[in-house]
């Protein structure tokens, strides 16, 4: 029986350059052997990428608060038992372009819905699986809102006001000091290059545990 996959999940703000770490990580990780699964949130079932269809549509204005949290966490549901927890019983690994932290950030720190109540939801939804490892792309807000102003319309989420995003980024710095063990805060305003080899360096140690 082939041991347990490891899960590896990105987080941070618009423009923190997850897209492009993720390419470059995906390219270390195979290189190093590892089988890798790479998937996204919302989206990467059928059932997500409707739920991300909904979820970043600029006409979707009315969309209140609680109806976001709730399909957020129906698309990752689906995510967790349909694709990441097969994966990784089988032995994959699996990266994953945001999860339940970004739930806490942008539906808790950003839209102000509580902790305690997307702890409950997620207990329920999740099943359980917490990643192995958090990298946390961190840069200020307006260093990331001027990286993102050129990629074309801006969908529902990045039309919010610098106030919005900068709670999202509180929020997220607030969970990674609170769980060190499985987050690592990356300096999102180095160079590519410096973003890649800091994110290579804090995979290391899974290696060894999955030996």
């Amino acid at each position: 029986m082939s041991a347990r996959g490891r899960f590896i999940t990105l987080e941070g703000g618009e423009g923190a350059g997850k897209s492009t770490l993720l390419a470059g990580l995906r390219a270390h990780l195979e290189s190093r052997g590892v089988s890798l699964l790479l998937t996204r949130e919302p989206g990467g079932t059928g059932l997500g990428e409707a739920v991300r269809a909904i979820v970043l549509d600029p006409a979707q204005r009315g969309l209140c608060a609680e109806s976001e949290l709730l399909l957020m966490f129906a698309s990752r549901a689906q995510l967790v038992r349909e694709t990441i927890a097969p994966a990784l019983e089988a032995g994959r690994w699996v990266l994953c372009d945001r999860y339940v932290d970004a739930s806490y950030a942008y539906q808790g720190g950003g839209r102000g819905q509580p902790a305690e109540r997307i702890a409950a939801i997620e207990q329920w939804a999740c099943a359980g699986l917490v990643p192995d490892l958090t990298l946390l792309l961190d840069l200020p807000v307006a260093t990331g809102r001027a990286r993102a102003a050129g990629r074309g319309a801006a969908d529902r989420i990045e039309v919010e006001a610098d106030g919005f995003f900068e709670r999202v980024r509180a929020a997220y710095r607030a969970r990674a000091a609170a769980e060190p063990q499985r987050f690592r805060v990356i300096d999102a305003s180095q160079s590519a290059e410096a973003v890649l080899r800091d994110a290579v360096a804090a995979t290391a140690h899974l290696f060894g545990a999955s030996a």
